[in-house]
């Protein structure tokens, strides 16, 4: 099993998106690399510095790094600095992170692969990527936040919560 920590505006969208993979193993949505030890969300929202985040646990053998960097492509726009759908502010961030050296190469490659594909569209990448320098989990209400509120805010498109029904290992 390998952990990837990815941030991609909202973490409520971000982790019901995420776990709907085959080769998930499970998610947990929580602050990244910030300014300060342990935040609540609301100083998460004053400026702490965090990014919303979720931690994926993946088989690789299940979902390899590439495909699931590539779904988490589909649920961001890589070319918007602090700011996915209506939500604006550096805790809205896009964002690639791990622990584990062995997910570099391939992390740097997909990133340099995607950021040649936006320069020859006049783009600009603004996914940060590197070694994760912290993470929080959140409070638990925000753990599987769309689960129990079925109805409750998400900036991701529907359609893409049915994608996993379509992908085959």
């Amino acid at each position: 099993m390998k952990t990837i920590y990815l941030a991609g505006g909202c973490f409520w969208g971000t982790q019901k998106f995420l776990a709907q993979f085959k080769g998930v193993s499970s998610t947990e949505v929580g602050y990244a690399n910030g300014n300060t030890e342990n935040p609540t969300y609301q100083e998460v929202c004053k400026g702490s510095g965090h990014a919303e985040t979720v931690k994926v646990i993946f088989d690789e053998t299940l979902l390899p790094l590439e495909n699931l960097l590539g779904f988490y492509f589909q649920a961001i726009d890589p070319t918007s600095v602090n700011k996915q759908g209506e939500d604006t502010g550096v805790q809205y961030r896009t964002g690639i992170y791990y622990e584990d050296a062995s997910l570099a190469d391939g992390v740097n490659a997909f990133l340099e692969n995607k950021r040649q594909e936006l320069a020859s569209q006049g783009k600009a990448l603004a996914v940060e990527s590197g070694v994760l320098k912290q993470f929080f989990t959140a409070e638990e209400y925000h753990q599987d936040y769309l689960d129990k509120n079925p109805t409750g805010y998400c900036h991701l498109r529907p359609e893409l919560f049915e994608i996993a029904q379509k992908y085959q290992v």
